[in-house]
């Protein structure tokens, strides 16, 4: 199987893909991913719940795990906050998806209600974290995530200072989801050492992975975008059925291209 850890390249990003179901995640597979994640608004989304703290840790971590268990290439898990605000929510979080037998996961420093951990709790929180993904049986790759910039709980300036933190505390990885341009993308790269991921979202979906690159981007995760460019077929297709009684937007592609995919990204 595909090193994880040797995917992150600074100037030369790999796309991690998220995925939802375990046939998004086989499609996606055979079609070019060398990665897989979860994303925690993507799964939710398969359980009729928004976005936010409705999924638990124990449901979160399975769901990965089944994707793990159906794919021949890393499986990495977004596991929100952590599940908690306690340094030892953090820990258990990271030694469950460890034991699930991820190769990574990534934990945010900011609570389902959307206001930010401080920058002592967040970096106790990330110490924790990292103990336990040390302690795992395989390389475990743990993902350190400063979401204020993203929510508005905090500035760049912020976020720098915690990725900062975060990787004195040995984070592997540094995210700063949505900065508001490409000099701030680049500023974000430039203050760590470690591998820094960027979201190809929003406005950055209008970013090419060169561009990623030429900022010192080491990975591209989608997030929910992907999941959410889905949800936006159905309802443009159910607008036009419900609406005009068209079903043009049903093309799709052919049930046999669908099981090639399934089958090529299969274990």
């Amino acid at each position: 199987m595909t090193d994880f850890r040797a995917l992150h390249r600074p100037g030369s990003p790999f796309i991690l893909a998220n995925a939802w179901d375990v046939g998004s995640a086989r499609m996606l597979r055979a079609l070019g991913a060398e990665a897989i994640a979860t994303s925690s608004a993507g799964f939710a989304f398969t359980r009729g719940l928004p976005d936010g703290g409705k999924i638990g840790r124990a449901e979160a971590i399975a769901h990965a795990k089944d994707l793990s268990d159906h794919l021949n290439c890393p499986v990495s898990a977004d596991l929100e906050d952590g599940y908690g605000p306690e340094p030892a929510d953090a820990a258990d979080t990271v030694a469950e998806a460890a034991r699930a037998g991820l190769a990574g996961c990534c934990i945010e420093d900011v609570a389902p209600d959307g206001s930010a951990y401080a920058l002592e709790a967040s970096v106790a929180r990330v110490t924790a974290a990292v103990a336990e993904a040390r302690r795992a049986s395989q390389d475990f790759v743990f993902t350190a995530r400063a979401d204020g910039v993203m929510t508005g709980a905090y500035d760049i300036d912020e976020a720098i200072a915690r990725i900062r933190a975060f990787e004195a505390a040995g984070a592997d990885v540094l995210y700063v989801p949505m900065p508001e341009t490409m000099e701030g993308l680049a500023r974000i790269c430039a203050a760590v050492e470690a591998p820094v991921n960027a979201l190809a979202a929003g406005q950055w979906t209008q970013t090419t992975q060169a561009d990623f690159a030429a900022a010192g981007v080491a990975r591209i995760s989608l997030g929910s975008a992907l999941a959410r460019a889905t949800h936006q077929l159905i309802r443009d297709a159910a607008q036009e059925m419900f609406g005009a009684g068209s079903f043009q937007k049903l093309g799709g592609i052919g049930s046999g291209e669908v099981d090639g995919y399934l089958d090529a990204g299969a274990r």
